[in-house]
C-alpha cells in the first residue's frame, strides 16, 4: 500500500479526491492537511462523505510526515503549491499539484503536464506532475486529436459552461445561489488565466490558429460542457474529424467518442472520471462537444488517474471507467 497525504484538503476537488482515494485498493490516506480547518473530521466538513472521519491536520503535518515514494496532492491554491511542492519533492516524494502553478511551460520547474491523453509516457517516468484543470481538460481533449488538420484550422473557439463547483468553496457574492440561479454568467471577456494554458498544448499539438476561450458559470452543481468550433481555412469534412477521434482515444479508457445519434450528456458523467465527446458540422464549421465532470476529469479523478500511471497501476484502478470508444 502507498501512503497518500492531501494537503488543503476542505476544498470541493479535494473532496472529491479523498473520496476516490477512501476506496482505493491499493493507497491508504495518512495525512489531510488544511489551514482553515485542522482537527474537523471530513465528515463534518463534507456531510455527503459520512463515513470519512478523517481528522484534518495543521499546516505542516505532511511534510513532517512524508517518506520516500509517498504520494502527496497539492490540492490548494498556487501559492499552497510554490511553497510546498519543492520541499516534498526534495524529501522524494511524488507530488501531484491539482493549482495552475506549474502547468504553464515557462513555470514548469520539472512538472509534466498531468493529461494522461498526451503526455501518458512521460507521467509513468515522472515524480512531479501538473494536473490540468477543469475548463482546460474538457477543451483539450476536443482539440488536442486535430494536430494533423492544424494547417486547415482558421480559429478556434471555445464556449465552455461550468457548474458553481468549479469556483471553489470560498463564499463569493457572484457564485451565492441567488445569483447564479436561472442565469448563465459569462466571465474573463478580456482574456481568461486559463487560456494560455489552452494555447500552449493547443500548439503543442500542432494547431497554431487563434483560440477564442469563453467561460460561463451556470447553475448546476458540477459540470462542464465545452462547445468547441473550428472555423475552417480550407474544407475539413466531419467524417475525417471523427475518423481522427476515433484513433487517437482508441485506448483511452475514461473517453468515449460518440458516433451514433447520442450526445454527451453531463448526468452520465457526474462522480465519475469520465469524458464524453460528440463530432458534428454545419455551414462547413465543425463542431466538438466535451462533457465532463469538472470535480472528477476535471480535477479529482484526472488526479487519481495520474497517480496510478505514476506507480505503475492500471489507470482505471479506483476510478471504475465506464465507457469506451465506439
Amino acid at each position: 500500500m502507498t501512503a497518500v497525504h492531501v494537503v488543503g484538503a476542505s476544498g470541493y476537488a479535494a473532496a472529491e479526491l479523498i473520496r476516490l482515494l477512501a476506496v482505493h485498493p491499493d493507497v491508504t490516506i495518512a495525512t489531510v492537511e488544511s489551514s482553515s480547518s485542522a482537527g474537523a473530521r471530513m465528515c463534518d466538513l463534507f456531510p455527503s462523505l459520512p463515513a470519512i472521519e478523517i481528522v484534518c491536520s495543521p499546516t505542516g503535518a505532511v511534510r513532517e510526515r512524508v517518506r520516500p515514494g509517498d504520494v502527496v496532492f497539492l490540492a490548494g491554491n498556487h501559492e499552497v503549491a510554490r511553497e510546498h511542492a519543492p520541499a516534498l519533492l526534495a524529501a522524494g516524494a511524488r507530488v501531484i499539484d491539482l493549482s495552475d502553478a506549474y502547468r504553464l511551460v515557462d513555470k514548469a520547474e520539472g512538472a509534466v503536464y498531468g493529461l494522461p491523453e498526451r503526455y501518458r509516457d512521460a507521467i509513468a517516468k515522472s515524480s512531479f506532475v501538473a494536473n490540468p484543470g477543469c475548463y482546460v481538460t474538457a477543451s483539450l481533449l476536443a482539440v488536442i486529436p486535430l494536430g494533423s488538420l492544424g494547417d486547415r484550422i482558421a480559429t478556434v473557439i471555445i464556449d465552455a459552461k461550468s457548474g458553481v463547483t468549479g469556483a471553489g468553496r470560498n463564499p463569493k457574492v457572484q457564485t451565492l445561489f441567488a445569483e447564479v440561479a436561472e442565469d448563465v454568467f459569462p466571465y474573463g471577456l478580456e482574456g481568461h488565466r486559463h487560456q494560455p494554458e489552452i494555447v500552449q498544448e493547443a500548439r503543442a499539438a500542432g494547431i497554431d490558429a487563434p483560440v477564442i476561450f469563453s467561460p460561463h458559470v451556470v447553475p448546476l452543481r458540477r459540470g462542464i460542457l465545452a462547445d468547441v468550433y473550428l472555423v475552417p481555412r480550407a474544407p475539413i469534412a466531419r467524417a475525417d474529424v471523427e475518423a481522427l477521434y476515433l484513433r487517437f482515444y482508441a485506448n483511452n479508457p475514461f473517453v468515449t467518442v460518440f458516433t451514433d445519434r447520442r450526445v454527451p450528456h453531463l448526468p452520465a458523467v457526474e462522480k465519475t472520471n469520465n469524458a464524453q465527446l460528440k463530432v458534428a458540422q454545419r455551414d462547413g464549421v465543425i463542431h466538438i462537444l466535451s462533457a465532463l465532470d469538472n470535480l472528477g476529469k476535471g480535477a479529482a479523478g484526472q488526479a487519481v488517474q495520474n497517480m496510478n500511471i505514476m506507480l505503475g497501476l492500471p489507470e482505471e484502478r479506483g476510478l471504475d471507467a465506464r465507457t469506451a470508444v465506439g
